[in-house]
């Protein structure tokens, strides 16, 4: 990942990490899903967002309880 992105969720559901990352965009917020998963779906599904949008994002995700 480039520098300036902060991991800020982290699932193992996809389908919630793909609510989070709808929510934050709903905000303008530049999210990006990194799949973890094994081919056994075995791992976790992060989000990564700017560091720039960190508070913002955290705020967000606490109030709409995510």
């Amino acid at each position: 990942m480039e520098q300036g992105w902060v991991k800020i969720y982290t699932s193992s559901d996809f389908f919630k990490s793909e609510m989070v990352r709808q929510v934050l965009a709903e905000y303008q917020i530049v999210a990006v899903i990194i799949n973890k998963k094994n081919p056994y779906q075995i791992g976790d599904v992060e989000i990564y967002i700017h560091q720039d949008d960190f508070q913002e994002a955290l705020e967000i995700i606490v109030k709409n309880d995510l």
